[in-house]
């Protein structure tokens, strides 16, 4: 889902990993609360976010839970443990373990070809299609590249339908081979939940809110259509302008059923975030029934190798890093981690699991925080991994900022504030309709005195054509739609119609914002 920026290498081998998994010091002391107090605070006033809800687990049990700021800034409606917050893709776990349930009920198996369930489903390339299993869904491995077809999902609202989905797939071209490398995926964890639906006979929805919700108690998660009065205490998502918050997308009276849930689209409260993860530190004999010790270990057991940063070798010292299903997994100063974010416009979540030691912890905010999630899981981990440790919040944040500040000079993006809207008559041999064979039509057509940009079935991506020295890009109209995009004409040649191509302007951009996948055919002129 919309994920990170910074850059990774690979390093180390399956063995290590393994190896690695056992390690684990001695147990710390349960801190007092005002340690917490202090690194919550401390990222809270850094980064100014709108609204934050913090959990904490020690020897399997909740030991400190605070919150912080309002649902909504200057609403004067105060976050609790009961607001409600969209989990992104820490809905990814929540996905796989509802698979493992149906492996224990001997509905499905983990290699089981994906077209047993759904026999419509096509890769780009043939082979891979006839050997993707249920697992390879899982392991960000299949092919597809960082990000593929990520504009089906996102920006919401949208008209993609899961089949849509399905049936986009097979026009993706692969930037990889399957098998042989981690790039992050979010499509193939919606054809996850429809493997479900199809080995079990219902809908995705009912299906997380009998097996994994109604079981374990989380009686606040929400997934697909729900009533947002009825349920009440909802945090909406913020995105930082200058020294305020402001409130991007809030929720109306009816939250309808969205296609990515599979993937990132279920939202949990605190309380219930801190149940899910206590049921993987110190599961009780119920929950060990309602999930296998088998399928336990095969979902947080390394699958695939993610590449180790530098910044994790220099803050952590890890050694190496890995994917289970739906859940990654690395050693931080010997001590074995398995975790996840996630990441949408506006709502930042983690949850870390210390397994060994069956400490953990979970927050959640609902404001433009990537940074501030970077810090404040850095520093509520060093209290277990590392407790002798000197570094403060200020210290992360601080060669977090630096960090950032050079991967930006190496990939600076252009100033675009003094690009100019582009007049009719000068786009006029390049407007027209399109269609690109995943995303579907758009129209490039004048309006008044520009020319605009518009996705027949994402309405928010749409936006002015500008003019940025001898280049064109759309400039979203959508205040937190970043990154905006360079426009790439063709002429039409032996016989083919013109075509155009896009690219982030921000070369560091959100890697979901995946421009560069698309090839639109001119199809006609505009109306």
């Amino acid at each position: 889902m919309r994920s990170t920026r910074r850059t990774r290498r690979c390093l180390g081998g399956l063995a290590l990993l393994l190896a690695a998994a056992s390690f684990g010091p001695a147990h710390a002391a349960t801190r007092p609360a005002k340690d917490y107090d202090r690194i919550v605070d401390a990222v809270v006033a850094r980064y100014r976010l709108p609204g934050i809800a913090v959990g904490v687990i020690e020897h399997g049990q909740v030991v400190y839970v605070a919150t912080r700021g309002e649902t909504i800034a200057g609403s004067g409606r105060k976050i609790t443990p009961r607001t409600l917050f969209k989990i992104a893709s820490n809905s990814k776990a929540m996905t796989t373990a509802l698979l493992g349930r149906l492996v224990d009920q001997g509905k499905l198996r983990w290699d089981d070809p994906v077209t047993k369930y759904l026999p419509d489903f096509r890769m780009y390339n043939l082979w891979v299609t006839q050997n993707m299993r249920v697992a390879d869904l899982l392991t960000h491995s299949s092919g597809l590249p960082e990000g593929g077809g990520d504009l089906m999902l996102w920006p919401e609202p949208n008209a993609f339908t899961r089949a849509d989905i399905i049936h986009g797939l097979r026009y993706i071209k692969p930037g990889y081979s399957f098998r042989s490398k981690y790039q992050y995926d979010n499509l193939l964890y919606v054809v996850a939940g429809e493997v479900a639906a199809a080995a079990s006979g219902a809908p995705y929805e009912t299906l997380m809110r009998r097996e994994v919700f109604q079981p374990l108690g989380l009686n606040r998660c929400q997934v697909g259509q729900w009533s947002r009065d009825a349920v009440g205490d909802v945090a909406e998502p913020h995105a930082r302008k200058g020294e305020r918050n402001l409130l991007t997308d809030e929720d109306g009276p009816a939250i309808p059923a969205i296609a990515s849930a599979p993937a990132g689209g279920i939202r949990c409260d605190l309380d219930d975030m801190l149940a899910w993860a206590r049921n993987w530190l110190a599961p009780t004999p119920a929950q060990l029934k309602w999930l296998s010790a088998e399928q336990r270990r095969v979902l947080q057991s390394p699958h695939m190798l993610i590449p180790v940063s530098d910044q994790r070798r220099d803050w952590d010292d890890s050694h190496i890093m890995a994917y289970g299903y739906g859940w990654r997994m690395t050693d931080v100063d010997g001590s074995w981690t398995v975790w996840h974010t996630g990441t949408l416009n506006g709502m930042y979540s983690e949850l870390m699991l210390l397994p060994d030691r069956k400490d953990g912890f979970v927050f959640l905010i609902n404001g433009e925080a990537e940074s501030a999630r970077t810090v404040l899981g850095e520093a509520l981990l060093k209290h277990f991994t590392k407790p002798d440790d000197t570094h403060d919040v200020t210290w992360y944040a601080d060669a977090l900022q630096h960090a950032d500040a050079q991967a930006s000079k190496r990939a600076a993006a252009p100033d675009t504030s003094a690009a100019t809207p582009v007049a009719p008559a000068a786009l006029a041999a390049w407007t027209g309709r399109y269609r690109d064979p995943w995303l579907g039509d758009l129209a490039l057509c004048p309006d008044g005195d520009r020319v605009h940009f518009a996705v027949a079935k994402s309405p928010r991506l749409n936006g002015d054509v500008m003019r940025l020295g001898k280049r064109e890009l759309v400039h979203w109209s959508k205040h937190g739609m970043e990154p905006d995009a360079w426009l790439d004409f063709h002429p039409a040649q032996a016989g083919q119609p013109a075509t155009l191509t896009m690219a982030k302007v921000d070369p560091l951009g959100d890697f979901s914002s995946d421009y560069e996948d698309l090839h639109f055919v001119r199809t006609g002129d505009c109306p």
